[in-house]
């Protein structure tokens, strides 16, 4: 069977780009539970039907889905607006089309059972392994800083989101800070773990982010690409059976796990003041701690390309451009 829905992803792939003749467009996709409407949308057919030519790459992390876009190996990635934050403050080339995911329960803390540290305070001059410059970081920063405990006395460990259960098993560190299925991963594969509590503090937003040099000119694809995720929304809220099947197919994760993740996301293209409001909120944050050396944050509004977006369904933009 999974052999059988490779064959077919694949050919759906390759009759898109002889049928439209258009040099495929490279998604650098996050493999986790947000990109269910890329699933979703290959697995249904959905781009094929909408005539845009995709080449989807599969990447652990929305901090590497970036690195790639700003090494020239994609024209798309799909990234939290952490990471958004974290590359403005190097890079302007890049655009933002449009947010298709947010969640409260995607980042979390995720510690030993036997450690003695049951809340955030718990973690000053601990070891904490975390993502550098991502949503990771960012949820670790605000947990404690909400808990009254300074950031910096922690003792943090930048480790990537596949090497975090590992090193919490063999107390390389004293806690990890990640995103799911990661941290979903960690307490399944440890046994005797404990998640912080955090109130639901920190939405995550998830975004489609576009090489500045396919703005206008390949709006057309970027028009298509939103249709067939629009549809693909449409499939997740109408058929929740099937959506949840195919995002077990495609990440390998438990049906248990799928079913408690379920309500936790929340799929729907928007672009809107809220995602504006995040990254200044952020951007702040970054220069208050010192992770990036500026004195001013960038205009974001300048990164924000809605056009694609307002075309495909104008309700959806609440940004003035």
């Amino acid at each position: 069977m999974a052999l059988r829905s490779a064959t077919l992803l694949l050919a759906q792939t390759l009759f898109c780009a002889l049928a439209w003749g258009a040099e495929p467009l490279v998604v650098a996709l996050a493999k986790t539970p947000l990109s269910l409407p890329f699933y979703v949308a290959q697995s249904q057919g959905y781009f094929a039907d909408e005539g845009v030519a995709l080449k989807l790459n599969e990447v652990t992390g929305g901090h590497r889905t970036m690195q790639q876009l700003l090494d020239g190996q994609a024209d798309i990635a799909t990234s939290s607006e952490a990471v958004v934050v974290f590359s403005s403050f190097k890079r302007d080339d890049f655009s933002v089309i449009a947010s298709f995911a947010t969640s409260k329960d995607d980042v979390k803390v995720v510690t030993l059972a036997g450690s003695g540290i049951t809340k955030a305070e718990h973690l000053k001059d601990r070891r904490v392994g975390t993502i550098i410059g991502s949503a990771s970081n960012y949820y670790l920063d605000t947990l404690t800083l909400l808990d009254g405990v300074d950031p910096k006395s922690l003792k943090l460990v930048n480790l990537q989101p596949e090497a975090m259960s590992a090193a919490l098993r063999d107390k390389q560190v004293d806690a990890i800070a990640v995103w799911q299925p990661h941290a979903f991963e960690a307490q399944k594969e440890i046994k005797d773990t404990r998640v912080l509590p955090d109130a639901g503090f920190y939405t995550l937003s998830f975004n489609i982010i576009v090489a500045r040099a396919l703005v206008q000119k390949r709006d057309d694809d970027l028009v298509k690409l939103l249709r067939a995720l629009d549809r693909a929304q449409h499939f997740i809220a109408t058929e929740p059976i099937k959506a949840k099947a195919i995002l077990q197919n495609r990440l390998q994760l438990d049906a248990g796990y799928i079913d408690w993740i379920w309500p936790r996301y929340h799929y729907q293209l928007t672009l809107d003041q809220w995602l504006l409001t995040s990254l200044e909120s952020e951007a702040r944050w970054a220069r208050a701690e010192g992770h990036v050396p500026a004195k001013a944050s960038p205009n974001f509004l300048n990164l924000i390309h809605s056009m694609p977006l307002r075309r495909v369904r104008a309700s959806a933009v609440g940004i003035a451009q």
